[in-house]
């Protein structure tokens, strides 16, 4: 079986979960902008959670489908449709052999998963079969899918089942993002750090797979120093760290960027905090000018939202697998 793509839509790519391992060599996690509505679109079709999906950015793609199989759509507010006939999101829907399917216009969120039972069948590279543009790594020949590629997909022996995940068990949009702070909080004065968690922030237009750019805040004021030997003249400068995913560099002390999914692994920016794990997928969801905050916590406070956040995954997969064995 195979997907045909009539028309790519504007960025949409093969993602899956991440490829793991090989971020000390400079090679970015990649994977789903949101790893939650990933996660659930694969269990909707009955795939491995892992399995590879389409992820498509504002604007969906048109597909056509060789043989029967079942299509699940999650994450951002963008209606599925079935040769014009409207589906759920969020559910298990059939499409027929030479059905197409496209996509209403976007309503809210930013990026939608498409997953198909059997996973989509690109070969791994380095254990993953996400998409790294940059690197032309992975995914379809290692780019965005382009009008006229073919997908191969999985085999799954699997008759169709209706599943459902009911709005209680998706994760809320919420606006705040969860920091811890960094190992260079000192290189900023007391007020400003304080008035970083204070400001409401809007996410600049420079907002991709690499990193979140937010603009309208208060500038930083840093601690005046000697700039060590090897950091650049900029007080926002140090000599060389690693990034983890999620960290926020803020070049100049001006706009606060949070590196996401493709980013670098390491450079020459100090870095303010970093947002929670669980938070990245919210911020996956943002679109431009989206208003949020930062919120200081410890870790202890950290790791107790990741806790709430693998329960709530839990609940979300026991009830779809509920739902296909009914």
């Amino acid at each position: 079986m195979s997907i045909n793509v009539i028309h790519p839509g504007l960025a949409t790519a093969v993602q899956d979960l991440g490829r793991k391992g090989y971020f000390h060599l400079g090679i970015p996690v990649s994977g789903a902008m949101d790893r939650f509505a990933c996660r659930c679109a694969n269990w909707l079709v009955g795939n491995d959670e892992n399995a590879a999906v389409l992820e498509a950015v504002f604007m969906g793609p048109k597909l056509t489908f060789t043989q029967d199989t079942t299509v699940a759509v999650t994450g951002a507010d963008m209606t599925p449709l079935v040769d014009g006939v409207e589906q759920d999101t969020w559910s298990s829907f059939e499409i027929k052999a030479g059905q197409t399917l496209t996509f209403s216009h976007l309503t809210g969120g930013a990026r939608i998963y498409i997953a198909a039972a059997g996973g989509i069948d690109v070969p791994e590279v380095l254990g993953s079969r996400s998409t790294y543009t940059l690197g032309a790594l992975g995914g379809h020949q290692g780019r965005l899918l382009q009008a006229g590629d073919e997908l191969p997909v999985g085999k799954d022996a699997a008759a169709f089942a209706p599943r459902h995940l009911p709005e209680a068990l998706r994760r809320p949009r919420e606006t705040a993002l969860r920091v811890v702070p960094g190992l260079y909080w000192h290189r900023i004065t007391q007020t400003s750090g304080e008035q970083f968690f204070n400001d409401t922030w809007q996410v600049a237009p420079e907002a991709d797979r690499i990193g979140y750019r937010f603009k309208n805040g208060t500038p930083l004021e840093f601690v005046e120093r000697e700039q060590p030997f090897g950091a650049g003249s900029d007080p926002s400068n140090i000599v060389d760290g690693c990034y983890p995913y999620g960290s926020i560099q803020v070049p100049a002390g001006k706009e606060p960027i949070v590196l996401h999914r493709d980013a670098v692994s390491g450079g020459g920016y100090f870095m303010i905090g970093t947002v929670i794990a669980v938070d990245m997928d919210l911020i996956g969801q943002m679109q431009p000018n989206a208003s949020t905050q930062f919120v200081k916590v410890t870790l202890e406070e950290a790791l107790a939202a990741r806790k709430a956040h693998d329960t709530l995954l839990e609940a979300a997969r026991q009830h779809i697998q509920q739902c296909g064995a009914a």
